[in-house]
């Protein structure tokens, strides 16, 4: 079959390639998603939904929402399964999620992301921090408007008021993002790169990199690479995507979830503050050494079964210890 030349194609045209495939399939969605929207909303109802005044009312956000949701899927959820059927053949192989593992270690891991808030927490204040020379000025003042515009667009999303809303942005923002970005980043181009460098930690953090790049948020760029990072370790230790996805769905949940409950006057916004400043260090030092301490064990617990590829993939890999 004409298809199984791309199970031949070096790490850098798969690489290529993938990119190709995300444009092609999140292009292919907008337009079927914008079609379909056009019954309901009118063309000149959509225009005015896009633009930055129609986040005033709340038929625009629900709008918006309608298309983040459009993006998510053809952008991440869709293209991993497409890509791993022209790189392998069998998806469920190919992406890790045709096996599991103990339950145990899905505790362990939703337990980590509850516990390491307070080091991303003090992650991203180092990065908030982030100065470039006087030179690059323009350069800063652009990140900076690009963070103000997400930062404003994730609030329109977050507010809500009933539950309904709040069950709606954890299958947007929780749910959706977990299962298709993990899919995408660590299922398919931490494979690819972890190919390429034939050394599972670069596979890793390259990708979480390019992970943190692609939210265009650089004043959060620490705290998500770290994350990615951990992800990414994750799946290499389990041999599951099952279980950076749990991992990815906390992460995202506990910061609806905290939005949801700050806006209903049930949580103080203290909580955005553990673990920075001098007197959170204790708290900060808790974080760090429970979050060790519990990668350690999913760490033995795993490897102590029999031993993985390092990529997850190649077996002809060498082992990650």
């Amino acid at each position: 079959m004409a298809f199984t030349a791309f199970r031949d194609m070096k790490p850098f045209a798969q690489l290529m390639f993938a990119a190709f495939v995300m444009v092609a399939s999140v292009l292919i969605f907008m337009v079927i998603g914008m079609m379909a929207a056009i019954p309901f909303y009118g063309l000149n109802g959509l225009m005015d939904s896009m633009s930055v005044i129609g986040l005033n009312t709340p038929e625009s956000i629900n709008f918006l929402k309608y298309f983040q949701v459009i993006q998510s899927i053809g952008l991440f959820v869709v293209p991993p399964f497409i890509l791993a059927w022209f790189y392998h053949g069998n998806i469920g192989e190919y992406l890790r999620i045709n096996r599991s593992t103990a339950g145990f270690t899905y505790i362990l891991a939703a337990i980590t992301l509850l516990l390491v808030i307070p080091f991303i927490n003090f992650l991203g204040a180092i990065n908030s921090q982030m100065k470039l020379p006087e030179s690059l000025s323009g350069i800063e003042n652009w990140m900076k408007t690009m963070e103000s515009a997400a930062q404003m667009m994730v609030e329109k999303f977050m507010k809500v008021d009933h539950i309904s809303g709040l069950i709606f942005n954890i299958f947007m923002i929780a749910l959706l993002p977990a299962l298709g970005e993990e899919l995408m980043f660590r299922g398919v181009i931490q494979r690819i790169l972890t190919n390429w460098t034939k050394n599972p930690h670069w596979g890793i953090w390259i990708t979480a990199f390019l992970f943190s790049a692609m939210h265009m948020q650089f004043y959060g760029f620490l705290p998500r690479m770290a994350l990615g990072a951990m992800f990414g370790y994750l799946l290499v230790w389990t041999g599951t995507m099952w279980v950076p996805i749990l991992a990815h769905f906390v992460n995202n949940t506990m910061g609806v979830l905290g939005y949801y409950l700050i806006n209903k006057g049930a949580l103080t916004k203290d909580v955005e503050e553990w673990g920075t400043g001098s007197e959170q260090i204790p708290l900060l030092v808790f974080s760090l050494a429970s979050v060790c301490f519990l990668l350690f064990l999913i760490y033995r617990q795993e490897t102590g079964k029999t031993k993985m590829p390092v990529n997850q993939i190649d077996p002809q890999a060498s082992q990650i210890d």
